[in-house]
């Protein structure tokens, strides 16, 4: 950070156009207002800007199906959202919107000065026409069948059933969802970005000078730079969005992704009279939080507009997340398979903190990861309340009854290896999580948070201060209880100390929980100052504080159950036709199968299948987990990344033996703990006649990390 007097950290400007769900808050919200926290929390000067995408496809179709205006639609969305980002504590220091008039001028006076220094291409095209509601068509307004998968209902632009990425002319018979008329071909003119002139310097820019950035970021870079740019349309035929700023131009506005992006400067101007500090002077650390299906208007078109423009600094970092799917399903919002987040706080008040650390702990930060409401409740109910919120509690109650509600001495004479050790677990942690948070691993960052309170369990159970004979039987050594009496102390103590710096460390991640552990120590919020962090002198000897109180409650299985039942009974997705037969039945079709037929499991769809993202890898280490006869910990390397992986194969294979073996792994697999290792991924196995396993391997030509179809 030395090289940087200011940090800009923008997040994904969200459609208008609906609320949002818990897809947008692990996709980019929640990891940006961890990483602004961890930034005011280090007194650094940052901006955090954000607010709602306003114009496009996505806003007129919502209009047009609830029979009002776009500006009704983008007016009750936007407060909508907004209000949802305040409940879950998304700390923005602006949520603006792209239809003020601050946008507009910004957005039309950046256009111009590429129009006027010749940057555009005016060309014409054909494009499909509605003659029936006359009105040219943008992709989302076309429908038709889809050429991969035959989805009779995929749009202009993608199948939302195969997930093909898709363009009007590919579609077989397309119609006008307007009017549901054929569109015909007509001429039009549009302003093209020629994103091909910026070709070479977006290559060394990001190939040569950004290969830190994250895997799946730099990997769809290099494969837009490899395959070749070409010019893109920045104006659409609409009368939604900034009008084209050009005498001839009437009935064009720019294209949403032109307009978008322009969105953070415009918010920035709002925010502060000095914004050209933060866009416009080199010492200035942007960076931008967003979805994978971001990143190329992030890294590539918008970067190429900055520099085409000339005034502005370009991001130094694009930490783009995965999709997190809901209960093993992509989430769609047309299917209404998602999990609201305006509802979510209706129906769990007072666990916004819970939400937030659930979506951080399983953040899709390199691979798409699931949401489903057990794991919700597991890390609620047995790494919130049980490890972090336990340890708190034991720690005041005991405090309270065995050191009259007062932070006790902490007695240096005293200190023994459990408590030397307990003191350097603290020190370090606040370096480990520091490390993870500059790199944007906020799994691993949360971690590191838990992990300590996890430490401080084992400390406090070690120790026993419960067991400390403080009166001593009379005629004992009046020495017994002097030791015990520092013992107690030294322990709660650090356990207290410990405590002071679980605020300060799960802050960024966890709000509201930081602000409950100060009302029970009775301190400002001045504590959470980053600087703090790693000290044991923190809280004052004979500082009295609070009686404690319940940081995160049980959730029970009925929630749970409520809420499947509700994801299930609002979704149109169709449940797929189970017919159980009888017993009888069964051992019937039974007699009549060979054993190989026998172990075929009931037929999936092709979409199903299409789910499972198998690669190739190879086995760089093996050992066997502690305690566990069965298990073995891998370590494979897939190419773009080294996973480790948990696989219940030890009675089959010795660990030396399998080392520089050839492996195809289901790598889209949700991450999985076992004995207290984090599995990511499943090694496929297959077994012989003879009941041994036997790996199912890939070509040796086939490089690491290849898709296995």
């Amino acid at each position: 950070m030395s090289e940087f007097n200011r940090v800009l950290v923008t997040a994904a400007l969200p459609y208008a156009n609906g609320p949002i769900h818990i897809g947008h808050l692990a996709g980019c919200y929640i990891p940006a207002d961890i990483y602004v926290r961890y930034q005011r929390a280090q007194k650094r000067d940052v901006k955090f800007v954000g607010g709602s995408d306003e114009h496009g496809v996505p806003i007129t179709i919502r209009a047009m199906n609830e029979g009002v205006t776009p500006q009704q639609v983008v007016d009750k969305y936007h407060e909508q959202i907004k209000h949802s980002m305040e409940q879950m504590g998304i700390s923005f220091d602006i949520y603006s919107r792209t239809t003020s008039p601050v946008h507009h001028k910004t957005a039309s006076d950046f256009f111009k000065k590429l129009y006027d220094d010749g940057l555009f291409e005016e060309r014409e095209s054909e494009q499909y026409y509605d003659e029936k509601a006359n009105m040219f068509l943008a992709d989302r307004y076309i429908t038709g069948e889809c050429p991969v998968c035959h989805n009779p209902n995929a749009y202009g632009d993608q199948c939302e059933k195969c997930g093909s990425s898709l363009s009007p002319e590919q579609l077989i018979n397309p119609r006008s969802t307007l009017s549901d008329a054929v569109p015909v071909k007509k001429k039009t003119k549009h302003w093209y970005f020629p994103l091909q002139n910026y070709e070479e310097f977006l290559k060394k820019w990001i190939l040569e000078e950004h290969t830190e950035w994250k895997n799946n970021v730099f990997g769809q870079c290099k494969s837009w730079l490899d395959n070749g740019l070409q010019a893109r349309a920045m104006t659409r035929d609409s009368n939604w969005g900034i009008k084209v700023p050009l005498p001839d131009a009437e009935g064009k506005v720019l294209y949403v992704w032109f307009d978008a992006p322009i969105g953070y400067i415009s918010a920035t101007k709002e925010l502060t009279g000095n914004w050209a500090d933060y866009w416009c002077k080199e010492d200035t650390k942007l960076v931008h939080f967003i979805g994978k299906d971001n990143i190329v208007f992030h890294c590539i078109i918008f970067p190429a507009m900055l520099k085409a423009h000339g005034d502005f600094v370009l991001p130094d970092n694009v930490p783009a997340n995965e999709f997190l799917n809901i209960e093993g399903d992509k989430v769609s919002t047309s299917r209404n398979w998602a999990v609201w987040v305006h509802e979510y706080i209706k129906d769990f008040p007072g666990c916004e903190d819970v939400l937030r650390y659930v979506l951080c702990a399983n953040a899709p930060e390199n691979k798409d990861n699931d949401f489903t409401w057990k794991d919700f409740q597991d890390r609620n109910n047995n790494e919130l309340a049980s490890i972090f919120g336990n340890f708190v509690n034991r720690s005041f109650v005991l405090m309270h009854k065995l050191c009259g509600g007062k932070v006790p001495k902490l007695h240096t004479d005293a200190l023994d290896e459990k408590d030397k050790q307990i003191i350097a677990d603290i020190e370090a942690s606040k370096v480990k999580v520091q490390t993870a948070l500059e790199h944007y691993r906020f799994r691993d960052a949360l971690y590191e948070v838990i992990d300590l309170s996890r430490k401080g369990n084992k400390y406090m159970q070690e120790k026993e201060p419960w067991k400390a004979p403080l009166n001593p039987p009379e005629g004992e050594s009046a020495d017994v209880a002097i030791q015990a009496r520092k013992s107690v102390d030294n322990t709660l103590h650090l356990c207290l100390q410990l405590t002071a710096n679980l605020a300060i460390l799960i802050n960024p991640f966890l709000p509201a929980t930081a602000k409950k552990l100060l009302h029970m120590m009775k301190v400002v919020d001045k504590m959470l100052d980053w600087d703090n962090a790693g000290k044991i002198n923190l809280l004052s000897v004979g500082y009295s504080l609070r009686a404690p109180e319940i940081l995160f409650r049980k959730i029970e299985d009925a929630e749970i159950a409520a809420q499947i039942q509700k994801l299930k009974a609002g979704s149109t997705k169709p449940e797929a036709e189970s017919q159980k037969p009888d017993a009888k039945s069964k051992m019937q079709e039974a007699q009549s199968l060979s054993p190989s037929a026998l172990s075929i499991k009931p037929s999936i769809q092709f979409d199903d299948f299409a789910k499972i993202d198998l690669r190739t890898g190879t086995v760089l280490s093996a050992q066997k987990v502690e305690k566990a006869d069965k298990l073995l910990q891998l370590e494979i390397d897939l190419g773009f990344e080294k996973r480790t992986i948990v696989s219940g194969i030890a009675l089959h294979f010795q660990p030396e033996s399998i080392v520089g073996r050839r492996v195809v792994v289901v790598a889209n697999l949700a991450p999985r703990k076992m004995r207290g290792i984090e599995s990511n991924g499943m090694i496929l196995m297959a077994e012989d006649t003879d009941g041994k396993l036997r790996f199912v391997s890939s070509d040796e030509a086939v490089a690491n990390g290849s898709q296995v179809s």
